[in-house]
């Protein structure tokens, strides 16, 4: 036999339905109306059957919360049971109590299912037609209701069968309905899991420019985690300001714009949206300077291959130029412009020859090796090994601060991008003082809890007009200077998961800021 365990919402309509009818029959009886409505066969036993299903069914409304099949059962037996003997002592089928039987058999097949149900059917329809039997022996008038007792157990059998039908439809309905709202609950989740994880920032405005919706790189471009259920206009002024021009004119393609002091050129993209009759504005906010680094590091791999290529045809006649020229101011028989210019020779020989080494690097650059660094006792070892070497006019201090400071960063690379910076910072700090001097300060970040390493000068600092362009390729303000130091230094930062950005103000020096990864980061 098959069953199942009801849903409370329905065993609660069933203890209400059977309390309902024990409470009218005790009413009815109460008030006498029974001998007047119904012609009762033994008053008495009538009596007290309807007290004791009234007193049972409260007992079981109590007691019975969770039943399980086979005290769902034996519920549903006794209350057919019961009703069957209280059909007896009203007189038979002719009292109206068959019809609660009816109903009785219906609420059972709701909550068992199967032959279990119909098991209760059956004896509903055998009570009815035993009780109507045996009366008709003891009262021949009740002999004449054969033919309305077997109609009753009919239909016990076919409200049964059409409510198992109806509860088996149901039940297929409610199971898809279901399996769809969590396919819709699971496509949700990933929707957001995507929009979190996008590079592209993404914002939701109401027409009055409410912040909506953001995710996380929207939060990260726009420098604040708290952007949902505020202005736009109190955080970005400027891309309010386009989002004005873009009303005015879609046709027009945003002008970019910096979100952030320091931050990542950025470029807008405005939709009309349109979500539940209400009219809203899709912001999608992409990092111009990503873009322009992939295309540059294509660019130069694209470069590097081909110097590859032709190094060794270069580098011949250029090593037989720079020879030359070197034995030729060797020469006694030279005066002094052609000593100059034979130097010119040379140190061109010597620049043409650097690019090359460099732009080869880019080609052939190893995999980063992250290895646990303890930046404070690193840091204190570059410094020592640098001052040894170091110029007597060249001053390397030193500023680090209390407690662990530690990362994940390939010692060598990150030796060959401090020995840039520091080169840097003495070159340009010389410019301007007797004696050039940089400082390395080493702290924890407060805001992001990560260690950071400051590389300050005191020289003239870098011109606000080539800030945006200090670490392209191949840009340089030196005339012996080949423009790829400091973007090969934040390559390699980048590689290892660290960020080298430009922090220093025009004419109070520079400060290049190193903020490396979290220890517990793997590369």
């Amino acid at each position: 036999m098959a069953g199942s365990v009801p849903s409370g919402n329905v065993l609660r309509l069933y203890h209400l339905y059977r309390l309902v009818i024990g409470l009218l029959l005790v009413l009815l009886i109460s008030s006498n109306l029974d001998e007047r409505l119904l012609q009762v066969a033994y008053p008495d036993l009538f009596r007290h059957g309807s007290w004791l299903y009234l007193i049972l069914n409260i007992l079981v409304a109590v007691l019975v919360h969770h039943p399980k099949p086979l005290q769902l059962f034996s519920l549903a037996l006794v209350d057919v049971i019961l009703l069957s003997g209280l059909l007896y002592t009203a007189g038979g089928p002719s009292s109206g109590i068959g019809n609660l039987i009816i109903v009785s058999v219906a609420v059972a097949n709701i909550l068992l299912r199967g032959r279990i149900g119909l098991l209760i059917a059956a004896v509903a329809a055998s009570g009815l037609v035993y009780m109507t039997f045996y009366l008709g022996l003891n009262r021949p008038a009740a002999a004449t209701q054969y033919v309305h007792a077997g109609a009753l157990g009919s239909l016990c059998f076919a409200a049964a069968l059409l409510v198992q039908s109806l509860t088996r439809r149901l039940q297929r309905s409610e199971s898809l309905a279901e399996r769809r709202a969590a396919e819709v609950a699971d496509l949700q989740a990933l929707n957001a899991q995507i929009l979190e994880r996008m590079r592209t920032g993404i914002l939701v405005l109401d027409p009055q420019q409410q912040v909506l919706l953001a995710n996380q790189s929207a939060f990260t471009l726009l420098g604040n985690p708290a952007l949902v259920g505020q202005p736009l206009a109190g955080h970005c002024p400027a891309l309010v300001e386009r989002l004005k021009h873009w009303q005015q004119n879609p046709t027009l393609r945003p002008q970019d714009l910096h979100t952030l002091p320091h931050g990542p050129l950025v470029q807008p993209n405005f939709v009309p949206l349109t979500r539940g009759g209400k009219q809203s504005i899709l912001v999608f906010l992409e990092d111009v300077s990503q873009i322009a680094q992939q295309a540059q590091q294509l660019k130069l791999a694209s470069l590097g291959r081909l110097t590859a290529g032709i190094a060794h045809e270069i580098r011949n006649p250029l090593g037989a130029i720079s020879h030359a020229a070197q034995l030729l101011q060797e020469s006694d028989d030279l005066d002094g412009p052609d000593r100059r210019l034979a130097q010119i020779i040379q140190d061109q020989s010597r620049r043409m020859n650097l690019v090359i080494e460099n732009v080869l690097q880019l080609s052939r650059r190893r995999q980063a090796q992250p290895q646990l660094l303890d930046l404070k006792y690193w840091l204190h070892r570059f410094a020592s090994e640098y001052r040894a070497s170091a110029a007597p006019n060249q001053i390397l201090h030193l500023e680090i601060q209390s407690g662990s400071l530690k990362t994940r960063m390939d010692s060598n690379q990150l030796i060959q991008v401090l020995n840039n910076l520091v080169q840097n910072g003495l070159r340009y700090s010389a410019q301007c003082h007797p004696q050039g001097q940089v400082w390395l300060k080493l702290f924890r970040d407060p805001e992001s809890d990560l260690p950071v390493l400051e590389v300050r000068d005191d020289g003239p600092g870098v011109p606000a007009a080539q800030i945006e362009h200090i670490f392209e390729p191949f840009f340089t303000t030196e005339s012996k200077g080949t423009g790829l130091g400091l973007y090969l230094s934040r390559e390699l930062c980048e590689s290892n998961q660290a960020r080298l950005d430009y922090r220093g103000d025009e004419g109070k020096g520079g400060c290049f800021r190193i903020t490396f990864a979290h220890p517990r980061k793997l590369s």
